[in-house]
């Protein structure tokens, strides 16, 4: 059971869609009129897609109606959407290699673009329009190859033929790591195979639904003492190059202690660096100078055994001299 899969309560006879997988076996299911409940997996079971087609209401034939009748008409129930279950999914063909797949487990249209690669230079993997519950093969991968799959770029619009509020496009970009990639086997909805599957849009809302206030709790919370939540900024990607002499640090180094200095570096390195292994980048140089070492024996003590770090090395002897380190990252 995944994220926009249609399901049917077994203890009652609402249908809708999942929305959420919280833990302890709850679903969060979305029914009518936007209202969102959670339920046990057992208690819900999956719709099937010819059970869909096979048993959908057929629409009466028009024909002429009393006035009376049709005031008499109730309003129609708003038809509920699976607005998220974007997927990338990576199924074992043997224990060699990987078959990956995109996978739309909506009730949108997804005009997309699949590429791989880092700027300036990607390779286009797939494009085309995702139909909704469909899915599409890209590629064969080989699990020895897995350090050079690269950076995965999945780019797609929301569409359907109706009036509606404009959703926003998905943008996704995945490096994956050994430590992760694969912990993450489970049974990939639309495939029905067990696969190393990956939810391109968890954190975005195509369409956000309102949720059931609790008022007793809302009155609580306003006569609690709030502390402001923290804002979170995805850091910007730093340039390939990183220049850690202090001069180009801070405009006040002549008034810095040896120790004040080092700080600096090290935190503007940690910084970086972080930020490099966050946007996915597969490579960074930084310049540290020769001098007398303690910068350059601190930062390569840093990135020894460092999980994120392939290797690292003298970078371009004859432009630096050993006065740069450039580190390839997993």
């Amino acid at each position: 059971m995944n994220i926009g899969d249609r399901v049917r309560l077994l203890r009652g006879k609402e249908e809708g869609i999942v929305t959420k997988i919280l833990s302890n076996n709850i679903i969060e299911i979305e029914i009518e009129d936007g209202f969102t409940i959670p339920v046990k997996r057992s208690d819900a079971v999956i719709i099937d897609e010819l059970e869909q087609k096979t048993f959908k209401p057929v629409a009466p034939s028009r024909s002429f109606e009393p006035q009376a009748s049709i005031e008499r008409r109730q309003p129609t129930t708003p038809e509920i959407l699976a607005n998220k279950g974007v997927y990338m999914a990576f199924v074992p063909v043997n224990d060699r290699e990987l078959s990956q797949h995109l996978i739309n487990n909506t009730d949108w249209e997804l005009p997309f673009m699949l590429s791989v690669g880092s700027d300036p230079h990607h390779k286009g993997l797939a494009s085309g329009t995702l139909k909704p519950k469909s899915s599409i093969k890209v590629q064969n991968v080989l699990v020895k190859d897995f350090e050079e799959w690269g950076t995965f770029v999945f780019q797609a619009f929301f569409y359907r033929l109706a009036f509606m509020k404009l959703p926003e496009p998905l943008i996704r970009r995945l490096k994956f790591r050994v430590n992760t990639f694969f912990k993450s086997k489970q049974k990939a909805p639309i495939l029905n195979q067990d696969a190393h599957l990956f939810q391109l849009d968890a954190e975005d809302s195509v369409n956000p639904v309102p949720t059931k206030i609790n008022t007793e709790k809302l009155i609580e919370q306003m006569f609690e003492k709030q502390a402001p939540e923290p804002v979170v900024v995805l850091p910007s990607k730093p340039a390939i190059e990183v220049d850690l002499h202090i001069e180009k640090l801070s405009a006040d180094a002549w008034a810095m202690s040896n120790r004040e200095m080092l700080a600096l570096q090290l935190a503007t390195f940690d910084k970086q660096f972080e930020a490099a292994i966050a946007n996915g980048m597969d490579e960074i140089t930084f310049i540290h100078g020769v001098g007398n070492g303690v910068l350059r024996d601190a930062i390569h003590k840093k990135l020894s055994g460092h999980k994120n770090v392939k290797y690292f090395e003298d970078a371009q002897k004859e432009k630096f001299g050993y006065g740069a380190t450039n580190v390839k990252i997993k």
